[in-house]
C-alpha cells in the first residue's frame, strides 16, 4: 500500500507513540509551525480520506496532521472493545497534540471523525480552538442511551444496533468481501429508494454490482481495500460498539459547544442536518453543498474553498 500512497503523493507516514498505542501520521507543512489542523478520518475510511485538502491547507499557512486513528491502518488495533471508547480516542489527539507541543489546534472531522471532534470539544474544551464538521453534526444526549434508543426506534438490523448486539457476524462478512464492500459503499450520485431488507452494511458487503458512480479512482480505492484486508474491520466497527459506554462517559460534560465552528452537510446524505444546531453550538456556520456523504472526496475543490474561507474568516 505504501508504493500506491507515493504514487499518490500523500505525505510519507511516520508511526507516533501516545497514549499506549502507536498511531500512523501523515503530515505536511512542518515549516508552518504554530499554526496546527488535525483532519480526523471516519469509517470505513483511512487517513487518505483528506488527500485533496492537505495540500491545500498547507499553502495556506497550516501545519496538517493526519492521524489513522486506533483501529484504522498501520495504527495499532488493541483487542479490548472498551480500548474504543471516547476517553481513549480523544486522549489520542490530546496526546497528538502534546507531542508536537501544541496547547490546542483546529480540528477537522468527517463522519466518526466529527463525532470524535464534537466530544473532544466536550472532554478537553481547552485543546480544541476551533471545529470543521462534516456530514455527521453534533448529536445531543438524551435521557437514553444511543443504541437502545435506535433499537427501538430503528431496529434491529439498523447497522449501528446490529454491530453492537451480534458481534463479530458483520466483521466476517465485510473482512471476506474487503473490496467489493469498500467499492459499494464509496459511491456518489446513488438514487434515493426505499432500503432493502436486512442490514445495510452486510447488502453492500453482498452486493454485487454498486449504485451510483465512484467517489474515487482504482488506484486511489485500493488504498482503502490494502488497508482493510490487511488489518480487518473488527477495530474500526469496535468504535460504535463504545456508543452506549461514551453515552455515559459524557454525562457530566458541558453539553454547549462554544467554539466558533463550521458545520459542513451533503444535501444528498441520508444523515440529516441538525436543525437546532445552534442552541448547542451557539458560535456555528453551516453550509451545505450538493454531494452524497463522501464530501470532501466527492466535492474536493468546494470543500476546500469553504473552509479555507472560513478559517480566513476566523483570522478577523
Amino acid at each position: 500500500m505504501n508504493s500506491i500512497l507515493e504514487e499518490t503523493r500523500f505525505p510519507k507516514p511516520t508511526l507516533i507513540s501516545v497514549n499506549g498505542v502507536e498511531l500512523e501520521v501523515f503530515e505536511a507543512g512542518r515549516k508552518n509551525a504554530g499554526k496546527p489542523i488535525v483532519l480526523c478520518h471516519g469509517w470505513p475510511e483511512h487517513a487518505f480520506s483528506w488527500r485533496h485538502q492537505v495540500p491545500a491547507l498547507v499553502e495556506a499557512g497550516y501545519h496538517v496532521i493526519v492521524p489513522n486513528q486506533r483501529g484504522y491502518g498501520n495504527s495499532s488495533h488493541p483487542s479490548e472493545v472498551t480500548a474504543y471508547d471516547i476517553e481513549h480516542l480523544a486522549g489520542d489527539l490530546v496526546a497528538l497534540l502534546d507531542h508536537y507541543g501544541y496547547q490546542d489546534a483546529t480540528f477537522i472531522g468527517h463522519d466518526w471523525g466529527a463525532m470524535v471532534t464534537w466530544w473532544l470539544a466536550l472532554l478537553h474544551p481547552t485543546r480544541v480552538k476551533r471545529i470543521i464538521a462534516l456530514a455527521v453534526p453534533y448529536q445531543v444526549r438524551g435521557e437514553r442511551p444511543w443504541i437502545e434508543w435506535m433499537e427501538e426506534v430503528l431496529g434491529d438490523d439498523y447497522y449501528f444496533v446490529h454491530f453492537n448486539r451480534q458481534p463479530g457476524v458483520a466483521d466476517a462478512i465485510l473482512d471476506e468481501n474487503a473490496a467489493q464492500f469498500l467499492r459499494n459503499i464509496f459511491r456518489k450520485n446513488v438514487p434515493q429508494s426505499i432500503p432493502e431488507p436486512g442490514m445495510a452494511m452486510i447488502n453492500l458487503a453482498s452486493a454485487k454490482a454498486p449504485q451510483g458512480e465512484p467517489v474515487m479512482g482504482e488506484p486511489e480505492l485500493a488504498v482503502f481495500v490494502s488497508a482493510f484486508e490487511s488489518t480487518g474491520f473488527t477495530g474500526s466497527i469496535n468504535w460504535y460498539r463504545n456508543l452506549d459506554r461514551n453515552w455515559h462517559l459524557l454525562a457530566n460534560a458541558d453539553p454547549i459547544i462554544q467554539q466558533p465552528t463550521l458545520m459542513i452537510y451533503g444535501n444528498q446524505d441520508v444523515i440529516p442536518k441538525f436543525e437546532g444546531l445552534s442552541a448547542f453550538v451557539p458560535n456555528v456556520e453551516e453550509v451545505s453543498l450538493d454531494c452524497g456523504h463522501w464530501i470532501q472526496q466527492e466535492k474536493p475543490e468546494e470543500t476546500n474553498e469553504v473552509i479555507l474561507k472560513w478559517l480566513d474568516r476566523q483570522k478577523g
